[in-house]
């Protein structure tokens, strides 16, 4: 029995080590991806000097009813508000758009559209079904290399991480136009998230869906389905 006790203390105090250091790691990474970032989260007046290749607003979630999301109509606002200023004349509507019956880049691309932007400057990326794999085909598929990320502040941190990692060159104009109900859980979900982000921005892997380049300079149109 002492044993027994002397072994379950053993494996118990291994565990609260591993532990300490696991929160450790995940409370650092936090604070490093935010702070090595947030001197790249400029104003919409300063987004007037950057001249990005385009602008790109990333997705979030749609109704049943096929209008974007209040997070996402902000996210929305904000990216035409930065067009209609003279930012840039592309706009990038990243989302995911892998599942039938759900697509929220087409519900993007239209919302803008109903605000006065022509359709050739609205480029769709079908296939944006995380942060990362946004911000990666941004360059690879649309060859951006320089952008403008608009999403809420709580988010642009982990985006902007990620476009430094692969060798984008961006910058971040937040979209919180609101308070928007449940921010507390999706706060502490972005902190999982930039951990899990921290590392795959390290290794740097391709993007889940491929396909061929669409530069973002060319007409919009053409991501169209």
């Amino acid at each position: 029995m002492k044993k027994l006790l002397e072994f379950i203390k053993s494996v118990l105090s291994k565990f609260i080590v591993l532990f300490i250091v696991a929160f450790l790691i995940f409370i650092l990474i936090n604070l490093y991806v935010k702070s090595s970032t947030e001197n790249l989260i400029i104003s919409k007046d300063e987004a007037l000097n950057v001249n990005p290749d385009c602008i790109i607003v990333l997705g979030a979630g749609v109704r049943s009813d096929g209008s974007p999301s209040p997070m996402l109509q902000d996210r929305l606002i904000t990216g035409i508000e930065l067009y209609e200023e003279g930012v840039s004349d592309r706009i990038l509507m990243s989302g995911d758009h892998t599942k039938k019956g759900y697509d929220e880049v087409n519900i993007m691309k239209s919302y803008a559209i109903d605000r006065g932007i022509p359709s050739e400057h609205i480029f769709m990326d079908h296939a944006g079904i995380s942060t990362y794999d946004s911000i990666y085909r941004a360059k690879e598929i649309f060859q951006a290399d320089k952008i403008v990320i608009v999403t809420q502040e709580y988010h642009i941190y982990r985006a902007l991480h990620i476009a430094e990692k692969l060798g984008v060159e961006a910058y971040g104009v937040p979209a919180d136009v609101r308070v928007y109900a449940g921010q507390e859980l999706r706060e502490l979900r972005e902190k999982a998230a930039r951990v899990k982000d921290f590392f795959k921005a390290f290794f740097k892997p391709s993007s889940k869906i491929g396909g061929e380049a669409i530069p973002v300079s060319g007409n919009g149109d053409v991501t169209n389905d």
